[in-house]
């Protein structure tokens, strides 16, 4: 049985959520878009927004990490089939509805869905690239 090798699963969650944060800003034109609205919304300002953010992209990396032998599929699809299925479960019917903008965002925008999961496919890139792992087809 092997572990996770945590060092990989930090790195990959770290440069994930910077590569969340690039994409983010070229599309929407913004920089640390989530991190403001985080310390908006707990009023414990921006630095603490821009700490639970990459830390909540370190614990995703590390999650997928514990059960990317799991998945189904080839390996290079496991990362977008768990950024996927997270962001329609935790970002589109959790804390989009929690902040305001209704399932998926689309009280905000009917973009904010796309705008989303591109985002969190772009987090994907060093899922692939830095997270080892056994690899077994599932049937």
């Amino acid at each position: 049985m092997k572990t996770i090798n945590w060092n990989n699963a930090i790195i990959a969650g770290a440069m994930g959520t910077l590569i969340f944060d690039l994409v983010g800003l070229l599309i929407t034109g913004n920089w640390w878009d989530i991190p403001s609205l985080l310390g908006a919304k707990t009023g414990l300002g921006l630095t603490y927004g821009v700490i639970g953010h990459y830390s909540n992209g370190i614990l995703l990396a590390i999650l997928f990490a514990g059960i990317a032998p799991s998945l189904w599929g080839p390996k290079w699809f496991r990362p977008l089939l768990f950024v996927t299925g997270e962001t329609i479960a935790l970002v589109w019917l959790f804390m989009l509805p929690l902040l305001g903008g209704g399932i998926a965002g689309l009280d905000m925008s009917p973009a904010v869905p796309a705008i989303t999961l591109i985002r969190h496919l772009a987090y994907a890139l060093p899922l692939i690239l830095f997270i080892q792992y056994d690899f077994k087809v599932l049937k």
